[in-house]
């Protein structure tokens, strides 16, 4: 069976070697009818037109997500529409685990997994979000996909750097919100698709790992720089989604909740005392600005004729090498030699130690895992272990296996 045509849309600004890097991870997808469409600021869109890859690239310096996303909307061609932040790095099988359960015509949207910088813990499994915009988890079984309804005042949260949606809806609602610049667009588009009745789909072995990179906003350890747009977008979105709320009331308790925050950082050693005023007042007046935007009803967007052009992915062997930390030159040789033969290589290189483990995508197109024999990977383990190197090799690997090719 042939696969559907997908539109994948990753919005980027001011993060060329990290959008790069993403674009390096999706030439690896197995989907074999995708579109690839990159909205960025003009260094990066030329870094990426320097690529000599067929993808739609549409010029966008603007710091709001929303009208970035838009704006890469109105170029997409196909009936299916996702999205990938230009930090994130999706696993090979991504895309086709995603876009699956739009085969059943009630699905209106899909969600995935998503680990965290490790690339081995989660950093979001599944979770709905009400009119006030607070998320609250969901129990899933994470080897199946899960089906659920929505309402227009508590629906699945699509998580923004992995989700889809059908493109007719997606165009019937108005599209993003501008408004939104940044912080909750996702929780607001969810919300707005659930209205239209339907089922989200939520596919657990769609998965992502999010680099949280640096921007305007935070710092590459997720200090925030600025809560203004946090504050700006909360005030809008409780006035788009929980009208006649006292609004007084929920600034006090998100600007508490905003607060706590800042002074675990600065407990845990990432803030100073004198930088937690000035957050927080860049949260009150992002606040004062949400209240004042303009909200008004969002017109559908209009669809178009466009072309459809297919991005060059394939389905590919995979390749798992390991060895020991003393080995390490050697195995990353051997990988880049393997990936330049296009195949998708997974190198496991542990050392005789306890150390936590980390897996990551190297731009040179093969992923990498570091560790201890003994040290634990995944968050539930313990954190030493006697175990074997090809026992531990093997049992790393059949955890892998579940997204990604290894032979």
């Amino acid at each position: 069976m042939s696969a559907s045509p997908v539109s994948l849309i990753i919005v980027s600004r001011h993060r060329t070697a990290s959008l790069l890097r993403t674009i390096a991870a999706v030439r690896l997808q197995d989907h074999l009818a995708m579109e690839l469409i990159v909205v960025a600021d003009p260094d990066a869109v030329s870094a990426v037109r320097a690529l000599n890859l067929p993808i739609k690239l549409v010029g966008c310096d603007e710091a709001n997500i929303s009208a970035a996303r838009n704006a890469g909307i109105d170029h997409a061609a196909s009936d299916v529409v996702a999205f990938l932040d230009d930090d994130a790095v999706p696993e090979p099988t991504w895309i086709t685990r995603l876009t699956a359960p739009f085969a059943n015509p009630d699905v209106r949207m899909a969600t995935g997994f998503v680990r965290g910088r490790n690339g081995i813990s989660d950093q979001w499994r599944a979770c709905d979000v009400d009119q006030f915009g607070q998320d609250h988890a969901l129990s899933v079984d994470r080897h199946a996909v899960t089906l659920l309804a929505g309402t227009p005042t508590r629906a699945v949260k699509a998580q923004g750097t992995n989700f889809a949606a059908r493109m007719a809806d997606v165009l019937a609602i108005g599209g993003f919100d501008s408004n939104f610049r940044y912080f909750l667009e996702d929780a607001d588009i969810s919300l707005r698709l659930a209205a239209l009745g339907g089922l989200t789909a939520v596919v657990p072995d769609a998965v992502v790992q999010h680099g949280y990179a640096a921007s305007i906003r935070r710092r590459p350890d997720r200090v925030p720089l600025s809560l203004h747009d946090i504050g700006a977008s909360t005030a809008c979105f409780l006035r788009r989604h929980a009208g006649g709320c006292d609004m007084n009331v929920h600034c006090r308790t998100n600007r508490h909740a905003q607060k706590a925050r800042l002074l675990q950082q600065m407990v845990d050693g990432r803030l100073e005392p004198r930088d937690i005023v000035p957050l927080i007042a860049s949260f009150d007046d992002g606040w004062a600005e949400g209240l004042a935007r303009r909200l008004t009803g969002l017109s559908a967007r209009p669809t178009a004729d466009r072309a459809f052009v297919p991005f060059p992915t394939m389905q590919r062997q995979g390749r798992l090498i390991s060895g020991r930390i003393w080995q390490r030159r050697e195995l990353m040789r051997r990988a880049r030699v393997e990936a330049a033969q296009g195949k998708i290589v997974t190198v496991i290189c542990l050392s005789p130690t306890a150390l936590f483990h980390r897996h990551r995508f190297d731009v040179s197109g093969c992923w990498k895992q570091q560790g201890g024999i003994f040290g634990k990977s995944i968050r539930d383990q313990p954190p030493i272990r006697l175990i074997g190197f090809e026992e531990r090799v093997r049992e790393e690997a059949a955890r892998i296996s579940e997204t990604r090719p290894l032979n």
